[in-house]
């Protein structure tokens, strides 16, 4: 499963577990009889009395163990953030040159060519295309845009044997596997008189 279904599922599960509590403690505020395992018993009784929640006021480790494990919460969530964010973009790829040092191909500026490349291409209105994987090792994701009227099977065909073809030609790298998405564009209905 890819990180992207991860996070789906545990924001799903974290959202029902809380949705679910939160219900629960609505329900038993307006009136409904809880099980007798519930943590509170009826619409006036308080979720933690005073006695549980000042009970470790005085001990000198509670704040900072409270404030700490907030912090940690903090960072945690602030990375789970940014690492979701984050999109995972090559910026560059690494060309043989045969002289045993290299060049260096800036990822954006293959990305560009190759877009313009796949837009001049019969049918196709835009293309977003993201490198990712490795720098001797690159990888494609391309969303094409196709007009209504284009046949998709020729539009790949064009986009795989001419466009990603001239790109991997062109940084000389052995292969480019690529994953290609195809959309086609909504247009109105015609008006009939």
């Amino acid at each position: 499963m890819r990180t992207g279904g991860v996070n789906r599922v545990l924001l799903g599960l974290v959202g029902l577990a809380l949705l679910a509590l939160g219900g629960a403690v609505l329900a038993v505020g307006l009136g409904a009889r809880p099980p007798s395992w519930w943590i509170h018993t009826g619409p006036h009784d308080v979720l933690l009395t005073r006695a549980e929640r000042t009970r470790w006021r005085g001990a000198g480790w509670w704040w900072p163990a409270v404030i700490g494990a907030l912090a940690v919460t903090f960072l945690l969530a602030l990375w789970w953030l940014t690492a979701v964010l984050r999109r995972h973009r090559l910026a560059e790829v690494r060309i043989d040159t045969g002289d045993g040092r290299g060049a260096l191909l800036r990822g954006r500026a293959l990305e560009s060519a190759l877009a313009q490349d796949a837009t001049a291409g019969p049918g196709v209105t835009h293309a977003g295309i993201l490198l990712h994987g490795r720098a001797t090792r690159p990888a494609v994701s391309a969303t094409l845009q196709l007009e209504p009227d284009v046949d998709p099977a020729a539009a790949l065909t064009d986009f795989t044997g001419r466009a990603l073809a001239h790109a991997r030609e062109s940084a000389e790298l052995a292969s480019l596997p690529a994953e290609v998405r195809l959309r086609a564009l909504r247009h109105r209905a015609e008006r009939v008189t």
